[in-house]
């Protein structure tokens, strides 16, 4: 086989994993946006392409007279978006603190962080919710939000000291030399240089409240106070609960917001991701 036979051979492979890769991701989303569509409630006989297809599944989650799904989904935005933001500001000075500062206990605090990310949060489930119970923050989003942010901490602030390892402290000391002082530095210096980052991020901490059944499900009790996730599962799980193809639509109306999210910020993916694996 020579050079060119070869290199036709490697390419001819390389599309066919990326075709089989693309159709192993791609038909679970097929076939839960074809059984959205699908006419009664039961997944028996749903495909891809249904023969009659129907909305009347999203018409009945539009429905606030039927379905409680619009005031869930206006609580998962909420409490996504807040933990996103608090988040990405909390992360954001924690790792440039580390990644800028020299402090008694930072190695240890950086290996701190590196053992933390290692544990989910319902590893602690039992802990979280005697503490949420002793300060009142049972069947509250607050409550939620706070848990969430202090496991996206960890992890993600590790990401970024990576990242913010890459970017010259020469910049910081000519602007030091000009005048300006740590908080200058930290918002005009360095966080615009940081934005792919700072995407990746705000992507993964918004999905992963989205994401979450476990801790949401432990916590909240009233059904005003459901996220996606919860009420979704009380839909089909409830007595005599059935409704399948409506439980499809509603889990492909998720993926609406993370979608925009993602188009929003792809530019920054590649380089955000990449970085944050430099060592530090």
């Amino acid at each position: 086989m020579n050079t060119k036979q070869h290199k036709i051979f490697r390419l001819t492979l390389s599309y066919i994993i990326i075709l089989i890769v693309f159709a192993i991701i791609l038909y679970p989303v097929a076939w839960i946006i074809g059984s959205s569509l699908n006419p009664g409630q039961s997944l028996s006989g749903s495909s891809i392409i249904p023969k009659n297809a129907t909305l009347a599944h999203y018409q009945f989650l539009f429905d606030t007279s039927k379905s409680n799904y619009l005031i869930w989904y206006w609580n998962s935005m909420k409490i996504s978006v807040a933990t996103m933001v608090l988040t990405v500001i909390l992360v954001s000075l924690t790792a440039y603190s580390f990644s800028r500062y020299r402090f008694v206990g930072r190695k240890n605090g950086l290996m701190t962080l590196l053992v933390l990310q290692m544990i989910p949060n319902f590893a602690a489930l039992i802990a979280i919710y005697v503490l949420a119970f002793m300060t009142g923050l049972l069947d509250t989003h607050l409550g939620l939000i706070l848990i969430y942010v202090g496991g996206q901490i960890p992890m993600n602030t590790y990401l970024m000291k990576g990242y913010l390892d890459t970017i010259p402290k020469e910049l910081d000391e000519s602007a030091r030399i000009d005048g300006a002082g740590h908080l200058r530095i930290f918002l005009q210096i360095v966080m615009p240089l940081a934005k792919p980052i700072i995407a990746v991020v705000a992507l993964f901490s918004f999905i992963a409240p989205l994401a979450d059944f476990i801790i949401a499900s432990a916590l909240l009790r009233t059904e005003s106070n459901y996220t996606l996730a919860v009420g979704l599962y009380d839909m089909v799980a409830k007595q005599f609960g059935n409704e399948f193809t409506t439980f499809a639509a509603g889990a492909t109306l998720i993926a609406v917001p993370i979608a925009i999210l993602f188009f929003s910020f792809q530019r920054y993916f590649v380089s955000g991701l990449t970085a944050g694996g430099t060592k530090g």
